[in-house]
């Protein structure tokens, strides 16, 4: 399996390049913005086939591009219904002071074809197997994607795709428009703690990291595992 990434222009978003060898279909998670001639160098490098776009969440850091790149090939987006809102009006997703910030100012478009994802669902695209964990906290429709992990990177039995659920050494903010604490925690504690410590985890920003290195460190899960009681 081939997993490639770019980072984009703004907010430092991973975008990530999921395929089962070069010169194959490709899955694109996450078009932030200012991807795209990075994006669109990483598929050439490759000799990849875009099939598709997989979105962790709603936010417009990590949605920004996804109708140009769509559109340009003909594709299906992937997102959670409960964030399915923010593609047509980004603004849903941000503080007063982002929608301050970018004011209308971003040339942002929807995209035509949207499918949605459900908790527990196999996506089966590109020549991959996809399972698909609704983690909501960061935003309502926050995803984790799931996958077997043999790459020439890693020597793993999965890789998780984690968006803004949890990064190396800490997890997403909870403060923007339907973000909530108690519920990033319990989605930390029923989706997170239960994977296999090997399981490489690639976050939305930032470096990668393992399952076990965060189980070891990160100040949030191990709240949990010294209170599993806590979030119940």
């Amino acid at each position: 399996m081939l997993v490639a990434s770019c980072e984009a222009q703004a907010f430092g978003t991973n975008c990530y390049v999921v395929a089962a060898g070069p010169g194959e279909q490709c899955l694109i998670v996450d078009p932030g913005i200012g991807v795209l001639d990075r994006l669109d160098d990483l598929i050439a490098q490759h000799k990849l086939f875009p099939a598709a776009v997989l979105l962790t969440h709603g936010h417009l850091d990590h949605t920004f591009s996804v109708a140009p790149v769509c559109g340009a090939r003909g594709i299906t987006a992937y997102v959670h219904p409960d964030d399915r809102e923010m593609l047509t009006d980004p603004a849903k997703g941000l503080s007063v002071d982002l929608t301050a910030l970018f004011g209308g100012r971003l040339p942002y478009s929807e995209p035509d074809d949207v499918a949605t994802l459900d908790d527990g669902m196999t996506l089966s695209i590109a020549g991959l197997e996809i399972t698909v964990d609704h983690a909501p906290g960061h935003t309502g429709g926050s995803v984790l994607f799931r996958l077997p992990g043999a790459t020439s990177s890693w020597d793993a039995e999965e890789i998780c795709l984690s968006g803004d659920v949890l990064f190396a050494g800490s997890i997403g903010r909870t403060d923007l428009p339907g973000g909530s604490t108690p519920t990033m925690m319990t989605s930390l504690r029923d989706k997170i703690l239960p994977l296999a410590d090997d399981t490489v985890v690639l976050p939305g920003h930032g470096p990668a990291t393992t399952i076990g290195r965060e189980r070891a460190s990160n100040p949030y899960l191990r709240e949990l595992i010294a209170a599993p009681g806590r979030f119940l």
